[in-house]
């Protein structure tokens, strides 16, 4: 839906971001990732106000954001810039749909809210999914990424790779193994250290290592050990979109 030629200007929906912007800001929401509605004005007022500049009401399209605005309808006499982050969220995502867009764009939408909220949010734009709106999120988290039908992984602007999730993981063809100890800091420089240690990154609770195939796990495990390591665990692990992401910067 969004076309990003090598060459000359974008198009969304098929129009022109320069020459058609008019009809596409009549048929595209957008969420960005700080909270830019009124905040000296309550709920109600700015959701109303998004309405009249795209010259619908909110009695028009209310089917299409209650799930979402239901939950903090209740507060709607409060002033926007009261509210919590993840409340801050559902109205300014109310406010991106008032007009029933065909796309919607987020930028970062998650950034400064709570896990559930977080969880709840991405619970929401799958339902949204189901009325035939096409959803653009960008996001740093990969775990997010996931939930998506396609991704684009980016770096510097430049596009790494653009496939399903699955497709992204399936193309990753490396020995990965996790590997932690008692000492997580210093594991990490002594794992980049070894030579048949391809890469190395910190991933959660444990370091992921990309390894040549002449490398056993207990081999690994040995020169830890003698670098003073202790509680040392080396086991196969599945990738991820992170560990991909990380690999195809690395190269």
């Amino acid at each position: 839906t969004l076309l990003l030629p090598d060459g000359g200007r974008a198009t969304v929906m098929g129009h022109d971001v320069v020459r058609d912007m008019r009809a596409i800001r009549s048929i595209a929401g957008y969420m960005p990732e700080r909270f830019s509605l009124y905040q000296d004005m309550s709920v109600e007022e700015n959701l109303r106000f998004f309405a009249t500049l795209f010259r619908t009401t909110v009695e028009e399209n209310y089917d299409l954001i209650k799930d979402i605005y239901s939950q903090i309808e209740p507060f709607r006499k409060r002033r926007a810039g009261a509210l919590s982050g993840g409340m801050k969220q559902k109205l300014a995502l109310s406010c991106a749909l008032i007009h029933r867009p065909e796309a919607l764009f987020l930028d970062e939408p998650t950034t400064g809210v709570d896990p559930v909220s977080r969880s709840e949010f991405w619970q929401m734009l799958g339902r949204l999914r189901e009325q035939n709106i096409t959803i653009m999120v960008s996001t740093p988290n990969m775990d997010e990424a996931a939930q998506c039908d396609r991704i684009a992984l980016v770096r510097e602007g430049r596009f790494l790779k653009i496939d399903t999730p699955a497709g992204v993981v399936d193309d990753f063809r490396e020995r990965l193994w996790a590997v932690r100890s008692d000492r997580m800091h210093p594991l990490l420089a002594d794992l980049r250290s070894h030579p048949q240690v391809h890469s190395c990154f910190a991933m959660g609770g444990t370091h992921h290592i990309t390894v040549g195939e002449a490398l056993t796990e207990s081999v690994l495990a040995s020169y830890l050990a003698g670098r003073g390591h202790t509680g040392v665990v080396v086991e196969p692990a599945r990738p991820t979109i992170e560990d991909c992401f990380m690999l195809m910067t690395e190269e």
